[in-house]
């Protein structure tokens, strides 16, 4: 596999040439318009087919698989364009095998809601070791709020990605809350209550875990959190289903600030299974344009958790977004729009823009000119930034990947993605 950056004049047909691949596969794979417009230094995996196939009258995918010993999951990974859909004709060329050495194997998981468009789910599933459906909240009784998460459940056993629960505190209007956390904690019969009703909806709905994401606790509940986490465990634990737990982004056990104090790394990790590190919003919304995930900052959150979680319980938080900020900049007034990493490519395709890539923060970035005059700066990620990332799962002995979010496309990541590792059913 390689990371080819487009130069001023350079075409799909025309790198796909120097490389020896088919066009069609590269544009396909890359997310590249049918057009095949490009932006300057935009980023194309490059990868060379090992073996492919040509489908043959009354083949199906299922008979392909076994002819050659694969899965059906790894077909899907193989030929983005199926979209998860096992409907082959006969001449289509199927891709059995890439040539080139992974990384290794890995888990991957990945965060949507129930109104994600059924087509973007179904190509992405086949790239995810487990899914997890955002989120079951807390009302104000203390009970579970529902969700509407049949069609994500049902795609996930027809594809065979394992679903996670996911427990927040989010209310009604979809916002953490502290004090339905604070509730929660303190109140034993709440949490018998709360425990009882999540064990009959992970049974009933056929979840093989659960992901639970408590934000902005105060301080004082930190060891009530992770009894929390044990009490959940102790529960699960004899059905075999794990228990995540996810993690604000520290770099140090005395960290202040409501959204970290809470997190304690040493007694979390030892509650739960394995962890979510939530490395990623240094670039927000409210925030000076900057890289959502810049790659010290990262290293400094994992820096630290390996130093009080054992590393094979990890999942790295993976952005799958970027952000818009139009310039000035002014702190309190400035609103950034988030996008897709695609979105931000389009975007510098139809405004001329040339992407740069900023070497410190490993991300890729851009300006340009909106029809009103404004300047607007564009920070996202592309091939060579979660490469980056995704390779401290190998060089940190890492569990896997945990993706915030799989609500908009971008082939390009899940191409590279397979390209790296071989995902791993959970």
């Amino acid at each position: 596999m390689e990371i080819h950056i487009v130069q001023p004049g350079e075409t799909v047909y025309g790198i796909a040439g120097r490389y020896g691949v088919d066009p069609e596969l590269l544009r396909l794979s890359n997310g590249v318009p049918a057009d095949g417009t490009l932006a300057v230094g935009q980023t194309l995996v490059v990868q060379q087919v090992q073996t492919f196939h040509v489908v043959q009258p009354g083949e199906t995918l299922t008979s392909v698989a076994r002819r050659y010993g694969v899965t059906l999951r790894s077909l899907y990974r193989n030929n983005f364009w199926l979209e998860g859909s096992p409907a082959i004709l006969a001449g289509d060329v199927l891709v059995i095998t890439y040539a080139g050495e992974k990384l290794g194997g890995t888990y991957t998981n990945g965060y949507a809601y129930p109104f994600i468009r059924q087509t973007l789910l179904s190509s992405t599933l086949p790239y995810m070791s487990q899914l997890t459906p955002f989120t079951y909240g807390i009302d104000a009784a203390g009970g579970l709020l529902p969700l509407d998460d049949g069609e994500l459940l049902s795609e996930a056993r027809r594809l065979g990605t394992a679903p996670l629960m996911h427990l927040s505190t989010l209310t009604e209007d979809g916002h953490f809350s502290s004090e339905r956390a604070v509730m929660i904690l303190t109140d034993s019969g709440l949490r018998y209550q709360l425990i009882r009703q999540i064990v009959e909806t992970i049974s009933r709905k056929g979840y093989q875990g659960l992901d639970v994401d408590f934000e902005y606790i105060p301080p004082r509940q930190r060891e009530d959190y992770a009894r929390f986490i044990r009490e959940l465990r102790a529960q699960l634990a004899p059905s075999g289903l794990p228990v995540v737990v996810a993690l604000a982004p520290k770099t140090n056990a005395q960290q202040r600030g409501l959204l970290y104090e809470a997190h304690d790394y040493a007694l979390l990790g030892a509650a739960a299974d394995f962890v979510l590190l939530m490395t990623y919003e240094w670039g927000y919304t409210y925030g000076p344009p900057m890289a959502v995930a810049p790659l010290p900052n990262v290293r400094q959150v994992l820096d630290y958790a390996v130093t009080e979680i054992p590393r094979e319980k990890i999942y790295l938080g993976v952005p799958y977004y970027g952000y818009d900020w139009p310039l000035p900049f002014r702190q309190g007034e400035t609103r950034a729009r988030s996008l897709s990493n695609q979105a931000a490519v389009d975007l510098a395709v139809a405004r001329g823009a040339d992407i740069q890539y900023d070497e410190t923060s490993q991300a890729p970035w851009f300006h340009y000119t909106a029809e009103d005059g404004t300047t607007h700066e564009v920070w996202f990620e592309d091939a060579r930034s979660l490469s980056a990332k995704l390779r401290l799962i190998r060089e940190y002995g890492l569990h896997g990947a945990g993706y915030w979010s799989l609500m908009r496309p971008y082939p390009q990541g899940w191409t590279l993605l397979n390209a790296l590792y071989d995902v791993l059913d959970a």
